[in-house]
């Protein structure tokens, strides 16, 4: 894509008119045609660069309303910090629509939402008043620019009997790595939910293998304005704006938006955690600046910022959104030099593994999950979050069972306990699904993983990566005989997953492109799975 400058400073409407159309838009109020018009094209002036170049975006839905998002950026690879993305000047009235149709003729919502300087002129407009349970088109307007449509959905009203749900989830897109093929075969499925399970962008470099393309800056992000960059090259990939376009989004984060392995305020690299968690604040802000989120839930003070929420789609289904890593404990057994990332770990080597008070998820949000979990009346509880949770171990050369500390299988005291409160809370349809590892998992979710004959009480389905590089196929292949719960895997494939549930059946298939390195590459289905309603535990469809 060619780079665009303005040839002048952006137009910025008088203090008076400014607070006048920022009233308005936090009101939520619909705003007079001839205002639109007004803001729209009398207020800004777009002399070279397209100010949508990173697309737009719907997410959060509810019975009423959803998110939509975009971020004004004329000059996408813009080098100056100071203007990020080419912007200039104090906060920016863009007008936006809603309409039933995508044509975009019957619209039911006009309105005027604010780019705020602070947060790279980001629109986070949380839209509310419109009808459930139905799709909604939608588009921003800013002088003589017009954004894509873009297609949001509002949710089913609570309870309200729900015929089928159809979503899509990814994780681990690394831009160097591949194309971005699996994306567009995603969108062709035009799925009702896609969820992005973490690792959207990669703060780091491939200076150890051959890629197909580079981040431009050619080193690791660490300041908000590279991490703002890095965002910005990964959203000006067609394939991954048409998904965003085409369906509504749900989003948690993994490591690489921040740092590979961190954990919390502990860096993989050992840095001061007053240091790290300065370079997190910065990471996380630019994570809120590109997602479609909540601001009155998600937007970020300093190093802090809530992404776990909750999700519910009539009386089919309840997705539990969580965030495995601001609140983790520390990793097992951390310590320079070499035990700053994930590591292999046996019992002995490693006894603080198996602490009773360590937690992935945090205590507040440990509760939360579970009363969460106790409470709903879906038929379908998904817990969507960003890596394996099944136990899984390695024979080292021993003999001994060794475990990786940076999955759930470093934090096994959580485990048991979300896999007790499942079974014992009585919890319909548990299913867990996940990313992280690049490979498609189908595991059984035991309530004591060390004994076969152990309850099978949740549903593992773990989709592989987008683009990012898989773990050796053989090393994996050899430890499953000592992992009977797994019922499938496999690393050589990188593609999504692609999930239909009603209400007896969830039907999840593993969606494979032929090869990251094509952008045009294939799309064929590697495996089907269905977890039958009442029945945990996935089978061969």
């Amino acid at each position: 894509m060619t780079a665009h400058r303005i040839s002048a400073p952006v137009l910025i409407p008088s203090r008076r008119s400014f607070l006048s159309l920022a009233g308005a838009a936090a009101r939520g109020s619909i705003v007079a045609p001839a205002l639109v018009g007004c803001v729209a094209g009398g207020m800004q002036s777009w002399r070279k660069g397209n100010p949508f170049s990173l697309g737009v975006a719907s997410g959060a839905p509810t019975p009423d309303g959803f998110v939509l998002w975009t971020r004004l950026v004329p000059d996408p690879l813009s080098a100056d910090p100071a203007m990020p993305g080419g912007m200039r000047g104090g906060p920016v009235p863009v007008a936006y629509e809603i309409a039933e149709d995508e044509a975009m003729t019957r619209l039911v919502r006009k309105g005027v939402a604010i780019a705020d300087p602070h947060y790279a002129y980001s629109v986070h407009e949380e839209v509310r008043g419109l009808a459930p349970g139905r799709p909604y088109w939608y588009r921003f307007i800013s002088g003589e620019a017009v954004s894509r449509i873009g297609r949001a959905m509002t949710a089913p009203a609570t309870g309200a009997p729900l015929a089928g749900l159809r979503l899509a989830y990814a994780s681990c897109a690394n831009y160097e790595q591949g194309y971005y093929a699996a994306y567009h075969h995603l969108a062709e499925e035009h799925p009702d939910l896609v969820i992005f399970l973490g690792d959207y962008i990669y703060e780091s470099v491939d200076t150890k293998h051959p890629t197909v393309r580079r981040h431009k800056d050619g080193m690791e992000a660490k300041t908000l304005a590279q991490y703002r960059d890095r965002y910005t090259q990964y959203k000006l990939d067609e394939n991954l704006q048409r998904v965003h376009a085409v369906a509504p989004s749900l989003v948690t984060w993994d490591d690489h938006e921040v740092q590979n392995d961190y954990s919390d305020k502990w860096s993989k690299t050992f840095d001061d955690p007053a240091k790290f968690l300065a370079r997190r604040a910065a990471a996380y802000q630019a994570f809120y600046e590109h997602m479609p989120v909540r601001p009155l839930l998600s937007k970020p003070h300093g190093a802090s910022m809530r992404i776990y929420e909750r999700y519910a789609f009539g009386d089919l289904a309840e997705i539990s959104l969580i965030d495995g890593r601001q609140y983790r404990s520390r990793e097992a057994c951390y310590g320079p030099p070499k035990k700053g990332g994930g590591h292999l770990e046996t019992n002995a080597s490693c006894p603080e593994r198996l602490a009773a008070a360590r937690s992935m998820l945090g205590e507040a949000q440990e509760a939360w999950l579970y009363d969460g979990l106790a409470n709903s009346k879906a038929r379908w509880n998904i817990i969507a979050q960003d890596v394996l949770m099944a136990q899984f171990g390695h024979k080292d050369e021993t003999g001994h069972i060794a475990y990786w500390t940076e999955d759930w299988n470093g934090y096994p005291a959580n485990r048991s306990r979300l896999m007790k409160h499942i079974h014992e809370a009585r919890v319909a349809n548990a299913v867990v699904i996940g990313g992280d590892s690049h490979c498609f998992w189908t595991n059984d979710l035991k309530l004591d993983f060390d004994n076969e004959r152990s309850p099978t009480v949740a549903t593992e389905i773990v989709g592989t990566s987008i683009s990012s590089r898989p773990p050796v196929y053989e090393l994996f292949a050899k430890a499953l005989p000592d992992n009977p719960h797994v019922r499938f895997f496999e690393s050589r494939k990188r593609g999504y997953v692609l999930i239909e549930v009603d209400a007896q059946h969830m039907t999840t298939k593993f969606q494979a492109i032929s090869d990251v390195r094509d952008p045009d590459a294939q799309l064929s289905t590697l495996k089907t799975f269905v977890v039958e309603s009442g029945r945990a535990g996935a089978i061969e469809g």
